[in-house]
């Protein structure tokens, strides 16, 4: 058994840290590849920080495309060859004619779980505008939705299975930059990388609408490192890249914004 209270120690949200512990207890036991449900960033960050503890096993996450938020891990032991092939994951078309009622995420997240799933064997939405959505789901679920899946606000809809590459993702903006800053806090970095001024970003991290690396930060002070990312909710997403100290002792930091 693997040491589970170990591993959860420092965790935010330590229920489903539990669950994966568990399918890795079972991966371990069974020699499977074993499925876990679809993970928001948060949760598939503090699996990777348990999984990167451990030799008894590793993993794979996929979420049907490279910018997918939501994904599924495929867990098993280290002898046994893993890559994002195996994760089982299935796509389903959701299409109507939203002209006249147009539907937002939340409207075709509503009408999905209006069915009686739950939001864990859901992955990401790409909604299509009047043409409607595209959703990614566990397999086994597919059969279902074909025959539950009729109506998203007022309008019909028919939902049949695509393939993953049918996909119709926005490939996302991509802004890339340099700031030399007194120092790596976080208000510094953040407020130059998001184009805001430093006031309005201590708020924004005050007010806890400021993830690193997922986890809500709240202190102004946080000390940045490469490799970290920011988010901020409806702002996207800020990478902190290579830091490199000048002769005066500043430092300059690459950043690549994502929107």
């Amino acid at each position: 058994m693997l040491p589970k209270e170990e591993l959860l120690r420092g965790i935010e949200n330590r229920e489903a840290a539990t669950r994966i512990i568990d399918q890795a207890d079972q991966a371990i036991r069974t020699w499977d590849v074993v499925m876990s449900d679809f993970l928001t960033p948060p949760d598939l960050f503090d699996a990777q920080q348990i999984f990167s503890r451990l030799t008894e096993i590793h993993m794979v996450d996929w979420g049907g495309y490279p910018q997918a938020e939501r994904k599924r891990l495929a867990i098993a032991r280290p002898d046994l060859p893993l890559d994002t092939a195996q994760v089982e994951l299935a796509a389903l078309s959701i299409a109507g004619n939203f002209l006249f009622d147009p539907a937002t995420h939340r409207d075709f997240l509503g009408a999905i779980l209006g069915t009686g799933i739950v939001r864990e064997k859901l992955g990401d939405i790409i909604v299509l505008g009047e043409r409607g959505a595209q959703v990614v789901v566990v397999p086994e679920l597919i059969e279902f939705l074909e025959m539950s899946l009729t109506q998203v606000r007022s309008v019909p809809v028919k939902s049949r299975p695509i393939e993953l590459s049918e996909l119709r993702v926005r490939e996302p903006k991509k802004k890339e930059m340099t700031t030399v800053e007194a120092s790596l806090r976080l208000d510094a970095i953040a407020s130059a990388g998001f184009g805001m001024s430093r006031s309005k970003m201590v708020a924004l991290i005050n007010g806890g609408d400021v993830r690193v690396n997922w986890k809500e930060i709240s202190q102004p002070s946080h000390n940045l490192s490469t490799g970290d990312l920011i988010a901020i909710r409806g702002k996207g997403r800020l990478e902190i890249g290579e830091i490199a100290v000048t002769k005066k002792g500043r430092y300059r930091v690459d950043l690549t914004r994502f929107v």
